[in-house]
């Protein structure tokens, strides 16, 4: 049951993830790449301490778009300063 109601979890926070990546205008602040980050890195470690591989599989996907919103984000302060 845990790892069900984790996988809905990360399921949805992976879905709102590659939707921002997708949506190529989107430029996510500072704080929210950070606080994804620190949050999806957690939630992998968690669940796969606990043997939950596929809630850790959507963790680390999640992860890594928030990796390549940050690069996105990086670029766009770049260019402003």
């Amino acid at each position: 049951m845990v790892a069900t109601l984790l996988s809905i979890a990360f399921a949805c926070g992976l879905f709102i993830a590659v939707a921002h990546v997708l949506n190529r205008n989107f430029i996510a602040p500072v704080y929210d790449v950070v606080a994804n980050l620190t949050s999806f890195a957690c939630a992998a470690a968690a669940s796969l301490l606990l043997g939950h591989g596929v809630p850790a599989t959507l963790s680390i996907i999640a992860f890594v778009c928030w990796l390549l919103l940050a690069q996105r984000t990086r670029a766009s302060l770049k260019a402003r300063a």
